[in-house]
Parts: C-alpha cells; structure tokens; sequence
C-alpha cells in the first residue's frame, strides 16, 4: 500500500458513524434566514403597510408628490385613481400607487 493510499484511508470515518457536527449548517441557514427577515424583509413590509395607509387616507386639497416628481394638489379621489390639480388649470388622472409622499414631508427635511 502506498503512503497517499494510507493516509486517504485513515481520513475516511468509519463505517456506521455520522458525523458529530451534521446539524450545523442546517442551523447557519436557519440563522441567516432569521436575520434577513428581521433586518430586511419585516421593515420593507412594515414601511409597504404605511404606504398603502397613507395612499387609503388620501383627501381632496392634500398636497403630494408622484413617483415621477410631479407635485400637485388632490382635486378629486376615487377607488383606484387621484385627480390632480398642477396648477394652470391643468388636471391628471394618476393611479393612487403612484403617490409617494405628502411634500410638505419634503420641506421638513
């Protein structure tokens, strides 16, 4: 028998036994998922929820900014959709998902 065939055999574990250590990176992953749900995907919900509040609370004269950047006040609110007044009697029918903010948020910060 050759050295390297030797000392192949003498790593390999016996046969029948389990290794001491076979839960331990069940448990890293287990590990790693609860970190990223805490520190990622609980906050994105939680801020998505408040989003969608804010978006359900909207009333006509709010002030709001879109996601494209266009600022206007609320003319008219409906199920899906917010009537906007830009100013120069000028009016867009916007989808309520393309609301972000109030923009006096903006001139606070």
């Amino acid at each position: 028998m050759t050295r390297f065939a030797y000392l192949y055999l003498m790593g390999q574990p016996a046969a029948g036994s389990t290794p001491q250590n076979q839960f331990v990176p069940l448990l890293f992953l287990v590990g790693v998922f609860v970190v990223f749900y805490f520190f990622m995907i609980r906050p994105q919900m939680k801020k998505q929820k408040e989003m969608n509040n804010y978006r359900n609370s909207l009333q006509k004269g709010d002030k709001i900014v879109t996601t494209g950047g266009i600022y206007g006040r609320i003319a008219e609110v409906k199920d899906h959709y917010v009537v906007v007044d830009v100013g120069g009697d000028v009016k867009m029918k916007i989808d309520k998902n393309a609301v972000l903010k109030d923009s006096s948020d903006i001139e606070q910060k």
